[in-house]
């Protein structure tokens, strides 16, 4: 019984990264997210990782819903939005159970535009917002606000018509190529940013875009390196979807922090969550910041990771420790400890300094107990409290007690020994 168990694992598991490797996204618009995100409706804020109430929710994602309530004009003031989130008048519900994903706090409300990538493989959509470094950590200010509605009035229609005229613009080459750059396509996605900003000031040339909204968007794209991770993260949301409810599956579908709880999903395990408290961050402040300012670990953006990029192919991306601290044979060790915890290697996302090996794809919820060895995550810092910009970045671990719990939940259900 316990080898018809082992092999039904292993089949299932290799149909599960199957689909996260054979998956091709492609941005196909831009658009409001309330008109393409099932379920988004009325005065609802979708946030970053596992369901969190609003009495629970940690200061960073408090002081983004109050920004987000003051950019809708549901509220003329922090503190009346602040009265309305906590009356319960504005629905909050995790990106996750909406097919989106959120970078930080993770916030997204109707009128604010998201990044629509489908999955052409298996047709699963999946949406994301843009990254900023204000808002999505908690700034309410003006000048936060400004960016977001600049996004929406100016920045994302521009690109909107430039993705009409190519008829959607392919991402997984995009991908490939800046791997291959130093890119690990969370922390640092400098180098698929240039190349999309390539490729779209074409397509905008060639769609009519007004000359000041153009030259607008494409200074964005110039100043703006952490663009494409909004695209990066619904890439990787769309290909582990596809990975997503597959019976007997021990493949991790997704890694969510909301700055309280950690919180995974396992494709066998459907759509229920795996959670332990959110870790602290280890790593560097910007000036006039310390750790003693930190929040706990936050955001959607682990679903990079999930999908074999970000802290996984760290060894293949040594720029980004000058942001998040360690060494390069830190980073080429990490990326070795995360093939230990994964089911195979990528057959066309390559690392030319891990001699051109495959990023590691499908954490193994078995082999992360096994092994003793978490997924690690490079990510960014907010503050503890409202109001605060970005503060910092560093490198974090999954809680074990997540894929504990899910590997009880699975030996329950499926009778694993």
């Amino acid at each position: 019984m316990a080898s018809t168990l082992r092999e039904r694992i292993e089949t299932a598991n290799a149909e599960s990264v199957g689909r996260i490797t054979s998956a091709d996204p492609v941005l196909i618009d831009i658009a409001p997210a309330g008109e393409v995100i099932p379920g988004l409706a009325g005065r609802m804020i979708l946030h970053s990782g596992p369901p969190v109430v609003w009495s629970r929710m940690c200061g960073a994602q408090r002081g983004a819903c109050i920004g987000m309530v003051l950019f809708e004009g549901w509220a003329g003031s922090p503190a009346e939005a602040e009265q309305l989130l906590a009356s319960g008048a504005i629905a909050l519900e995790p990106n996750h159970h909406h097919q989106a994903v959120g970078p930080m706090a993770g916030t997204i409300t109707g009128s604010l535009p998201v990044f629509v990538v489908k999955d052409t493989a298996s047709g699963t959509h999946a949406f994301c917002r843009q990254v900023e470094g204000r808002q999505q950590f908690g700034d309410y200010s003006d000048e936060a606000l400004d960016g977001l509605r600049r996004w929406r009035e100016i920045w994302a229609p521009s690109l909107r018509q430039g993705i009409r005229e190519r008829g959607g613009v392919p991402l997984r080459p995009i991908i490939a190529k800046a791997l291959q750059m130093g890119d690990e396509l969370h922390n640092r996605p400098v180098a698929a940013t240039s190349l999309f900003t390539d490729v779209m000031a074409v397509a905008m040339i060639e769609a009519g875009v007004s000359k000041g909204s153009l030259v607008a968007t494409l200074t964005h794209l110039t100043y703006n390196e952490f663009f494409f991770l909004g695209l990066s993260m619904a890439s990787a949301k769309a290909s582990a979807d596809a990975a997503a409810g597959i019976e007997y599956s021990t493949v991790v579908t997704a890694m969510a922090r909301n700055g309280t709880e950690f919180g995974i999903r396992v494709s066998g395990l459907g759509d229920e969550w795996y959670t332990a408290p959110a870790p602290r961050i280890d790593g560097l402040y910007l000036t006039g910041y310390s750790a003693d300012d930190a929040g706990l670990d936050m955001g959607d953006s682990a679903i990079t990771e999930t999908v074999g990029w970000g802290g996984f192919v760290l060894g293949g991306a040594p720029g980004i420790l000058s942001l998040v601290g360690g060494t390069a044979e830190q980073g080429m060790q990490i990326s070795r400890d995360m093939r230990e915890i994964t089911v195979a290697t990528h057959p066309a996302y390559r690392i030319p300094a891990l001699d051109f090996a495959g990023a590691p794809v499908g954490i193994d919820i078995v082999k992360v107990m096994r092994s003793g060895i978490v997924p690690v995550i490079d990510t960014a810092i907010a503050h503890k409290d409202p109001g605060h910009p970005k503060i910092g970045a560093g490198l974090v671990r999954a809680p074990s007690e997540c894929f504990e719990e899910a590997l009880l939940t699975y030996a329950r259900r499926y009778g694993l020994s």
